[in-house]
């Protein structure tokens, strides 16, 4: 088994020989990158005399769109505004598109997916819609959702005919309150009342049942870091989209994905830019006016940034530029949480049988307490398991993410020693872990390497490495920036129901018709 304590992509420390041609080409021609966890790398890199490369080379002085950022939100406003016959910019710090919504290879043909565990059936007409058939007809179900934890142990479809048949069968739970709790669920929408707590709608239909609350949170919490103090209708959105249908997952991985998504934002006309790392918004009395990207002044009718949203009004712009109101509004919006990852990879010729299930919410935890979600001290892992199928025209691999959540700063101010440390009992104490689903699991796997928050923030440039965006304040924030400033407009996870690959997808149309409508009516002017 090969282990290896470092994070996404961090492809610098491997030696020169597994070292892929188009990263080597990507940082040998650029300045050094900032990498929080050690100093050493870049000398290691193979020295190359070339000039530095221009990625903005060719580019028009104007555009009517500038998007900042390409994950799913930035990428299906691109998508649709191109679409619309809008002149469109893309512009993606990292050396390639997606966001979150990524992968990265190591030697041995392995493929590791860092956000694709599972969404909504929703997606399937939200990409039919917005994006073409091609993308979703890869879309296909997991049956297998598993749960174990010392209050239960059961598989399910995990839509809402099983719940209803878990909940009452299993749970001794009422068909009535059953059937009234999902009904509520799924009648809530944005303008409904906050008030009322998450926990408050698990204590009115199921009093006292820690049993149930568990069942039904525990797995929305891993998707997108809800608390039980959260308003109830972030949960009910969320809950209500999977159990509809089911969790799908995309088959043929997010590299396949984004590269069909590429290709069509292509085809639509969009202008797509990576490694372009854009400094500043700038503003002029009327609204927005361009954005500086590389050193280089780009002049726009509009700007989505699909950026961090406080990083979006403090950094790229600045709070001078905002109503006192607006700036106290957005300095109480609170980042959600973030994430740990360990990524095995399964040796050549070893399967896993699939009864093992595709995601295995596992604990130790006697009850389910967000606080055991977030602690170093780790107890909650969710397991995803990608088998040969997910990647079906690719080497038959297999390949398990454990993902957990995680605070930011019991990462942060660790000195190097410790770091590795931690991130080497991260990777042991998974591996025990996951001993009891897989048998042996040491003897099986090729190939093992961690992220933490620290690993998140450098690679997205998300604050604090939040891997949900905000809190529900976020949403009202997001949508009054145009207010704020005319042409600007911002399309990421915020909110919670915004947050996850659908929540995503779905903000990005409604930030889109909002754009369209305004350059339409500048254009009447």
């Amino acid at each position: 088994m090969r282990i290896v304590i470092f994070g996404i992509g961090e492809w610098l420390r491997l030696p020169a020989c597994e070292y892929s041609h188009d990263r080597l080409e990507a940082y040998a021609t650029n300045p050094r990158p900032t990498l929080p966890e050690s100093t050493s790398e870049f000398s290691q890199l193979p020295q190359a005399d070339v000039m530095p490369r221009d990625f903005l080379k060719g580019c028009q002085d104007y555009y009517d769109v500038v998007v900042i950022g390409s994950g799913l939100a930035g990428m299906t406003t691109a998508n649709i505004l191109g679409r619309a016959g809008h002149r469109v910019l893309l512009l993606e710090q990292h050396y390639k598109l997606g966001g979150l919504a990524t992968w990265f290879r190591r030697p041995g043909s392995h493929i590791f997916d860092i956000s694709l565990h599972g969404f909504p059936a929703g997606m399937l007409k939200s990409c039919r819609r917005y994006w073409n058939e091609e993308i979703a007809s890869n879309i296909v179900q997991l049956k297998n959702i598993r749960f174990d934890n010392p209050m239960f142990s059961l598989t399910t479809t995990f839509n809402r005919e099983d719940f209803t048949r878990l909940l009452s069968a299993d749970f001794g739970v009422p068909a009535a309150n059953v059937t009234a709790f999902f009904d509520a669920a799924r009648g809530m929408n944005f303008y409904d009342d906050q008030a009322m707590t998450t926990r408050e709608l698990f204590e009115k239909f199921f009093p006292g049942r820690e049993d149930v609350v568990r069942l039904l949170m525990e797995p929305i919490t891993y998707a997108n870091g809800s608390t039980l103090e959260d308003p109830a209708l972030t949960y009910g959105i969320v809950f209500s989209n999977f159990m509809a249908k089911g969790v799908y997952i995309y088959e043929g991985g997010t590299d396949d994905l984004v590269a069909k998504m590429e290709a069509e934002l292509k085809r639509n006309g969009v202008d797509c830019r990576i490694r372009c790392d854009v400094s500043q918004i700038e503003v002029s009395p009327q609204g927005v006016a361009a954005v500086v990207v590389n050193g280089r002044r780009i002049a726009c009718g509009s700007v989505i940034s699909n950026s961090n949203l406080n990083a979006t009004i403090f950094n790229l712009i600045g709070e001078d530029k905002f109503e006192r109101g607006f700036v106290e509004q957005a300095r109480q919006v609170r980042l959600n949480n973030s994430s740990t990852q360990v990524y095995m990879a399964i040796k050549e010729g070893i399967e896993i049988d699939e009864s093992t299930g595709d995601l295995l919410f596992s604990s130790t935890a006697p009850l389910f307490r967000t606080e055991a979600l977030l602690s170093r001290d780790i107890t909650s892992r969710t397991f995803s398991f990608y088998y040969p199928r997910t990647r079906p025209t690719h080497k038959r691999r297999h390949a398990i993410v454990s993902s957990t959540n995680a605070r930011y700063e019991d990462w942060a101010d660790l000195d190097e020693h410790e770091y590795e440390a931690s991130k080497q009992d991260l990777i042991e104490t998974t591996l025990d872990a996951l001993d009891k689903y897989v048998p042996n699991i040491r003897e099986k796997v090729d190939h093992v390497e961690a992220a933490t928050p620290r690993t998140f923030q450098h690679y997205t440039k998300h604050l604090s490495g939040a891997s949900f965006g905000t809190k529900f304040e976020g949403l009202a924030v997001s949508r009054a920036l145009p207010e704020q400033i005319p042409g600007l407009y911002h399309a990421g996870s915020v909110g919670i129901i915004m947050s996850g690959w659908l929540g995503a997808i779905n903000y990005g149309v409604i930030v889109a018709n909002d754009v369209d409508q305004h350059l339409m009516r500048v254009s009447r002017l």
